[in-house]
């Protein structure tokens, strides 16, 4: 009787689990990501220096490969954030760059996943 229940049990944690992971392995749209990469500069950077001149600041997209899709924050600093995020998986790396100071470097991941409502 025990064993018939942890099995039971088991088995709905697998299936439980697994209906998570198919959602989050969905293909990420370019459209997810751009939504994604927003979402994520609206919570991590603070918007209010824009209010008045909302072309100081700005997320859009700037290109796709056929394995990833390239899009860029700018920041009213002048520094740009450059987000490549995995078609596939939606991991997703970020580069800064500081033009006028020559400066290029890569400041971490996301996972886009996180900062989109997946169906």
């Amino acid at each position: 009787m025990k064993q018939h229940i942890v099995t039971t049990i088991l088995f709905i944690i697998l299936l439980l689990c697994s209906c998570r992971h198919s959602a989050s392995q969905r293909a990420i749209t370019a459209q997810m990501a751009l939504e994604g990469v927003t979402n994520y500069c609206h919570s991590e950077y603070d918007w209010s220096v824009a209010t008045d001149d909302p072309s100081i600041m700005y997320v859009k997209m700037e290109d796709e490969t056929p394995s990833e899709y390239h899009v860029v924050f700018r920041s009213y600093t002048g520094a740009f954030v450059f987000f490549y995020v995995d078609k596939s998986s939606g991991n997703t790396r970020m580069v800064e760059t500081v033009p006028a100071l020559n400066v290029k470097q890569e400041t971490g991941t996301i996972n886009l996943i996180d900062y989109i409502d997946v169906p």
